[in-house]
């Protein structure tokens, strides 16, 4: 069964409707746990009524051998459905966590800001799915239940009880009315502060020698006092309405054992009737006091399923990639327009990217040069599909990218960001893409390609030392060279350089020369995004970028000939650095 909104698919709901089951089994079960709670009230309405009053020791042994069976029954009905929810929420988890991962992580190219973090609100969901605010939530329909056994008990007493179910009702919607926006507007400053404390973690080395460290603690302070305020505001009510509901059903139960004696001093009820009374109701109103008492927790997981229903609307609702074959590597770029993402783009803006077209064969090999913010990195993430284009196309063996598997593409694309970051495992992990299957020849044939098997092999655990988080620190070269690796691993019929020397030597830079040649002889498509001659000393076309339009295109030696002409001559100045010479003969 698919979920539609509006003709999109929603495999978050999907998910929960696939649930329904357990839901009806829990609620089955907390059918019967409801029903094996009156064990305790009838057992004492009993022996008051009827033990004492026969003086029946064998009628005493029976109703306890009844009690301790039914109490079995009710601990074990209590564990089932307490069980399966908790399955049930680990099967959310297991049907939704990869596709919450996928968000998360493309959530990081899109260039938009992220505050909500599916994987984060999946755990609060799935935790509240077996906690006992949602075992309260399932014992709530019996309310009535109870509250009609005391009215038959006696109608003075069901209207008590009645009444004190009315209070408690309206201290629980009172309680949702006084503190939502104070738990909602917590949630969200706190998932800011988490983020702005996760990129101060990412900007140490930066922080601690610029002196920043003082003053963006002082600022972190002062975002984390102000979550703690407004959290501690609605912590403060909440608590204050469940104390209140807890006093008022003992108050409650009190007046129900007063009410109860008065009706029994009149001989309209029996002495047992009311112990039974009491418990009973208290029992009516105990599901509104858990409740209330995990009312964060409820609406931390009430605004995390609002996050999560909107975040997965749509996910999958396109037609399912056929598996094209193996493209031999020719691309072909058609009018490609783009502005900036997110809100930055209003109507009005120029666009970062505009009428962008070209087309490559196998085995060539493309320059893009220009000056900072002409649309370089731009264009490479359009080639390689982390970007959408507003409007025009990218296609590989001409199939636009989208008709690719994400799967299936990634094996045919080689891809060096500007800012090479290696993820916490080994070296080997991170050059095979983190590939199971993958096989150590192909894996050392990467690093051979791109240069850096022997200085792999210099490392104490060789191609298993570890990397990232609580591994080796590895320096920008060498990290830019193991990212090259990566890139070329498997022979990728289309690979997108950018900037692949900013942090290389000559020995790098040779060897990265010697790794276009090789991948172009291979019938590879490259393209390099290059400030420094260097980068282009292996293409054999060049294209030069200027505020997202392209100035000039045609084969290497054409275009620097063309670029020479036109520079009129002047004087070396000191310190110039604006223009960047290239040796035609390169």
């Amino acid at each position: 069964m698919t979920h539609d909104i509006g003709n999109e698919t929603n495999p978050y709901l999907d998910a929960f409707v696939r649930l329904r089951r357990a839901f009806v089994g829990a609620a089955i079960l907390s059918a019967l746990v409801n029903l094996l709670m009156l064990t305790g009230p009838l057992f004492m309405l009993q022996v008051y009524d009827r033990v004492l009053a026969s003086g029946s020791v064998a009628t005493l042994q029976g109703l306890l051998i009844i009690v301790v069976a039914a109490y079995l029954f009710l601990g074990i009905y209590d564990f089932l459905r307490a069980r399966i929810m908790s399955r049930a929420a680990y099967r959310l988890d297991a049907a939704i966590g990869p596709k919450a991962f996928d968000i998360w992580v493309k959530a990081g190219i899109s260039g938009e800001a992220a505050p909500q973090r599916p994987l984060n609100d999946l755990a609060t969901v799935r935790a509240f799915l077996s906690s006992p605010a949602m075992l309260g939530i399932f014992d709530l329909p019996w309310m009535p239940f109870y509250l009609a056994i005391v009215w038959i008990i006696h109608p003075w007493l069901g209207m008590l009880a009645l009444f004190g179910a009315v209070v408690v009702t309206i201290l629980a919607l009172a309680n949702q009315f006084l503190t939502h926006r104070h738990f909602a507007k917590a949630m969200t400053m706190d998932g800011r502060e988490a983020m702005f404390v996760e990129q101060a973690h990412r900007n140490g080395e930066t922080l601690v020698p610029l002196g920043m460290l003082g003053k963006v603690g002082n600022y972190w302070q002062t975002m984390h006092a102000a979550g703690l305020k407004t959290g501690q505001t609605g912590s403060e009510r909440a608590e204050g309405f469940a104390a209140s509901t807890k006093a008022f059903r003992l108050l409650l139960q009190s007046c129900l054992l007063g009410l109860g004696g008065y009706l029994a001093l009149q001989q309209e009820i029996s002495p047992g009737m009311i112990v039974a009374a009491s418990i009973i109701a208290g029992r009516a109103l105990a599901p509104v006091d858990q409740v209330i008492g995990q009312w964060r927790n409820v609406v931390r997981s009430r605004e995390a399923h609002k996050r999560l229903k909107a975040t997965m609307a749509g996910i999958g609702s396109g037609a399912a990639p056929i598996a094209l074959p193996e493209p031999k590597g020719a691309l072909t770029v058609r009018s490609l327009t783009k502005f900036v993402p997110g809100p930055a783009n209003r109507r009005g803006q120029a666009p970062i990217l505009d009428d962008i077209g070209f087309s490559l064969d196998p085995g060539d090999g493309l320059g893009v040069i220009g000056p900072s913010a002409s649309g370089k990195t731009s264009l490479a993430r359009l080639l390689m599909g982390a970007w959408t284009a507003n409007a025009g196309d990218v296609r590989l063996d001409g199939a636009t990218l989208d008709q690719w598997s994400s799967d299936d593409l990634g094996r045919y694309l080689g891809y060096l960001p500007q800012n090479v970051e290696l993820l916490p495992g080994s070296i080997r992990d991170n050059i095979a893409r983190f590939d199971p299957q993958a096989e150590d020849e192909t894996v050392i044939a990467a690093a051979q390609m791109a240069g850096v098997h022997e200085m792999l092999l210099g490392l104490p655990d060789g191609y298993g030392t570890m990397v990232g988080q609580g591994g080796s620190n590895l320096s920008g070269g060498q990290t830019q060279r193991i990212g090259l690796a990566r890139a070329v691993y498997g022979s990728p019929k289309l690979v997108v350089l950018d900037e692949p020397n900013s942090n290389l030597d000559s020995e790098g830079d040779e060897a990265l020369g010697r790794a276009i040649v090789a991948l172009r002889e291979q019938g590879s498509t490259v393209v390099v995004m290059a400030h420094r001659p260097s980068a282009i000393a292996a293409v054999n076309k060049l294209m030069v970028l200027n505020a997202g339009r392209i100035v000039d295109l045609g084969e290497k030696a054409e275009v620097l000939r063309r670029a020479t002409r036109a520079a009129p001559p002047s004087p070396p100045q000191s310190g110039a650095n604006d223009k960047v010479e290239f040796d035609e003969t390169a």
